[in-house]
């Protein structure tokens, strides 16, 4: 629906996991037209169900509130569009999910709107770093209006795969990642600040060093699922530990991403928690939680494996380094720092090392830590008004994939969200007709917890009796 210079935009984000509700909640408002006038923003958010819904201690976590927030199926959520007409449609809608759930959504949504003269601008993208399953992914994604690219890296490759198979590629638009910010590192206690981006960073770097009295912080980031087996991950955990111990005048923090029995957008099979009880860690290592950008607040040197903490910290110039302990490799994701000055190993970093990010590779990264950040969704926003302003609305919804281009593939991914090949629901989809009742959220949650026991404890026994 085109949106006037009075109406208020109403917006809907539909996401699978805590970190997609952040990043869909978070690029809606930044993409968004600015425009005199305008009454106000309506923002619903729509959380997919599944393994990985977010509980609500993990929304207050993330720090992003909506105008309205529940939780539905698939076959929900496309009720709910095609029941919103008139002043109640959206004119902007966030796919925040997985390939799989954007492209089922797409052919979904095409079905509802085919006899719509208007609908919303549909807008999807990724989380993080793209490292893995890039084309696979890309793919799924092609049909939204924008295909977001969180850097100038991810721009080129996006239109490579596009075009190298004979897509459009017009959708793909470079931004970048919706929740950078921050103040810029001021400088390790008792060293010399870094030149903060105005007077108000370099107040709170003060207040970070607490007068040169507050010990060195070093922030571990940890990952759900990198690395993904135990001798790995209790590797990491001693060297960790063994640095706390090295460095007594430190503060050595894990920082972790879910509770025991959350599940966040990859599933974690052993989580931090479990192995840190096996160990005896010193009085200056602790496990924390929280918001990123709270932790990045009072840390001094953040190192992780493949985290989009990394970029996170980077442009903040908080020292960040990115760990080669386990090799450089593809399944770790630490491949897609080659180049940025960033890999050590906790050998170095023990010894005192301090990487020294590439700029020219930082900059490619949609990084901004020159200030260009703020300029970094214009172009996402130009497009998004000229789409909604577009006389006569927006052609049908038309993703690459379809039963000429991928017929033994795409049924398979719609029936993963009980839809039919042409989008319509499956006989039998869960879908309520109203909310559940408190038997049947009971029942939910206890299912859940299910799952997520099996995924943490039997899953990981079952595969250790299997390489007797």
């Amino acid at each position: 629906m085109p949106a006037s210079a009075t109406k208020a935009l109403r917006v809907a984000v539909l996401a699978d996991s805590d970190t997609r509700w952040k990043w869909g909640a978070l690029t809606a408002t930044r993409i968004l037209p600015d425009g005199p006038g305008e009454a106000e923003i309506r923002l619903d958010g729509y959380l997919l169900r599944g393994r990985a819904t977010p509980t609500a201690r993990q929304l207050r976590e993330v720090g992003v509130s909506a105008d309205s927030l529940r939780e539905v199926t698939a076959v929900e959520f496309l009720r709910a569009m095609d029941g919103a007409r008139g002043e109640e449609s959206y004119d902007v809608l966030v796919l925040a999910l997985v390939g799989g759930g954007v492209q089922a959504m797409l052919h979904g949504l095409g079905r509802v709107w085919q006899d719509r003269p208007e609908r919303p601008v549909v807008v999807t993208g990724y989380v993080g770093v793209v490292y893995e399953k890039l084309a696979d992914g890309l793919l799924l994604r092609h049909g939204a209006d924008l295909v977001l690219a969180n850097s100038r890296q991810d721009a080129d490759r996006f239109r490579a795969v596009y075009e190298g198979v004979g897509a459009d590629a017009a959708a793909v638009t470079e931004v970048a990642l919706p929740f950078l910010g921050g103040a810029a590192y001021a400088g390790e206690p008792g060293g010399t600040e870094g030149d903060g981006q105005d007077g108000e960073d370099r107040r709170h770097g003060e207040d970070r060093q607490g007068g040169g009295g507050r010990a060195h912080t070093v922030v571990f980031a940890a990952q759900p699922s990198v690395p993904d087996n135990r001798a790995d991950r209790t590797y990491l955990l001693d060297r960790l530990i063994r640095h706390a111990r090295l460095h007594p005048e430190r503060e050595v923090l894990l920082k972790l991403r879910s509770r025991p029995g959350e599940h966040t957008t990859h599933i974690e099979e052993l989580p931090y928690q479990k192995l840190v009880q096996r160990a005896d860690p010193p009085a200056n290592f602790r496990l924390v939680y929280g918001h990123m950008g709270d932790v990045l607040d009072r840390t001094d040197l953040l190192v992780t494996i493949s985290s989009t903490a990394a970029l996170e910290s980077l442009h903040r110039r908080i020292p960040t380094v990115v760990l080669s302990d386990l090799g450089v490799r593809e399944a770790l994701g630490n491949h897609h720092f080659v180049g940025s000055g960033c890999l050590a190993s906790w050998d170095q970093l023990d010894a005192g090392h301090r990487p020294a990010p590439d700029p020219e590779w930082v900059a490619r990264q949609g990084v901004a830590a020159d200030g260009g950040y703020d300029t970094a969704f214009d172009a996402a926003r130009g497009r998004v008004a000229a789409l909604l302003a577009r006389p006569g609305g927006l052609p049908p919804l038309a993703p690459y994939y379809s039963l000429v281009t991928a017929p033994g593939y795409l049924p398979r991914i719609l029936a993963r969200h009980h839809l039919a090949p042409d989008g319509t629901p499956l006989p039998g989809a869960p879908a309520a007709e109203r909310p559940p009742g408190p038997v049947r959220q009971v029942v939910r949650r206890a299912a859940r917890g299910a799952y997520r026991h099996g995924v943490q404890r039997v899953a990981p026994v079952i595969r250790r009796m299997g390489e007797l």
